[in-house]
């Protein structure tokens, strides 16, 4: 069955290749099993760098294999560290950063995303975006503290400057749970 409308990651994605050019710095903030980072490393090409954040090894592992069979890792720093070190590891501006909040799909439901600590990368993240770059949030409701994540991110997001941000929350208003999309453009 054809689908009417474009699911989260979907539009994600969509996003991302809309804005990401080949030879930018980007970040997958949350590298859980790889399929974003790897997307991020197809985006950039050979002259680009993807940084690629996860507190748990066994994400950072499924990345780099993920990486590996794809030929792709040379353009990628894995950071076995919370997204909320951002700026202990990049310094340099970037085109784009994605988030995917929630817990990795095939790990422990209780190691996800908090509120606190993605509002600390959101904020950093906002330092280091160039003009005209990214930041893609896939926001996911359905476990414990996800509405409450979701509701700091948008508060936090609807203060921004108009006239330096422009802020697009997708998501379905008549789907319990389905993932969400905020996505921040710096003007």
């Amino acid at each position: 069955m054809k689908r009417d409308f474009t699911q989260g990651v979907e539009m994600s994605h969509q996003l991302l290749k809309q804005h990401v050019k080949e030879g930018e710095t980007v970040i997958d903030a949350t590298a859980g099993n790889g399929y974003d980072t790897l997307f991020l490393a197809e985006l950039v090409g050979n002259s680009g760098n993807v940084y690629s954040f996860d507190i748990q090894q066994e994400a950072i592992d499924n990345t780099r294999e993920r990486l590996r069979l794809a030929r792709m890792g040379d353009r990628v720093r894995l950071c076995h560290t919370g997204h909320e070190n951002i700026l202990d590891m990049v310094s340099e501006d970037v085109g784009a950063i994605i988030f995917n909040l929630g817990y990795r799909p095939g790990g422990k439901k209780d190691i996800k995303t908090r509120p606190e600590t993605s509002l600390t990368a959101l904020k950093s993240g906002l330092t280091l975006l160039k003009k005209s770059g990214i930041i893609v949030i896939v926001i996911y409701t359905g476990h414990k503290g996800g509405k409450t994540e979701r509701e700091i991110l948008l508060n936090y997001s609807a203060g921004l400057n108009q006239d330096k941000y422009n802020v697009l929350y997708y998501h379905f208003i008549n789907q319990d749970c389905s993932p969400e999309v905020l996505a921040i453009k710096k003007r």
